[in-house]
């Protein structure tokens, strides 16, 4: 495994352009200062790098800052399910606040820059900074409400239902980073998507060309180009009542 390249001299908090997104709102100076200070290290990794393992003792949060995380679960056959995938300005870890024990395994899917926070330190600012502990609050409802959709998506039939909502969850993601979502390259392979909604890798790619026939996208490798995002969005509710079959 690849050791993360860790950065001393760097950028803080008020210079990062997830400003708006990672931190909470009418948060001063002072009150950047000090969180900027309690951040332990910001870690570079590559793809294919291990963020932390599951089973391993917990005691930071950490903030993706850039790039994207896969988050997984191992089984005792050395199998994964791919629960879910981070985004910049998106939390991991918080899985591990049951047990004091990373519970999954995190991932590095592209180079990805990573905020270390340790979280004893970090129960001590929320006292200090009453905003930050909402913040985390409605992290927690996010990762919450992100496993509601998962489970939601693996309870529809149709795996062209699955796929649309995927794509949809993230396209709202990146409407969050003010990203542009008319075109865009997934950090994330067919194999890790398919393992996530629960589908077989050839099902993923035949839903995608099932929308490229309905002129809803244009699908090459991992970059998309979406022409009908409403009609993306009518996908997620059903698939025009044909080919009820289950994928």
């Amino acid at each position: 495994m690849n050791q993360p390249t860790t950065t001393a001299a760097r950028l803080g908090c008020s210079d990062c352009g997830l400003h708006a997104i990672c931190l909470p709102e009418g948060i001063d100076e002072g009150g950047l200062a000090r969180l900027d200070r309690l951040t332990r290290q910001r870690s570079t990794y590559q793809r294919g790098d291990v963020v932390f393992r599951q089973g391993k003792p917990f005691d930071a949060l950490y903030v993706v800052r850039s790039g994207a995380v896969r988050v997984a679960i191992g089984d005792a056959d050395g199998g994964q399910q791919v629960l879910g995938f981070r985004l910049p300005g998106e939390i991991l870890g918080i899985d591990a606040l049951l047990e004091d024990t990373h519970r999954t395994d995190a991932l590095a899917l592209e180079r990805t820059t990573v905020c270390e926070v340790p979280f004893a330190r970090l129960e001590d600012l929320f006292l200090q900074l009453p905003g930050l502990q909402r913040k985390m609050m409605r992290e927690l409802g996010r990762e919450v409400a992100s496993a509601q959709q998962h489970v939601q998506a693996l309870g529809r039939q149709q795996a062209l239902e699955r796929v649309a909502m995927f794509l949809c969850g993230l396209l709202e993601r990146y409407d969050r980073l003010s990203r542009p979502t008319d075109c865009l390259r997934l950090p994330m392979g067919r194999s890790d998507i398919a393992c996530y909604l629960g589908l077989a890798v050839e099902t993923v790619s035949r839903a995608l060309g099932r929308m490229e026939e309905h002129g809803v996208l244009s699908a090459s490798g991992r970059h998309l180009r979406i022409h009908r995002r409403d009609l993306l969005e009518t996908l997620c509710v059903a698939d025009g009542g044909s080919d009820r079959r289950r994928n």
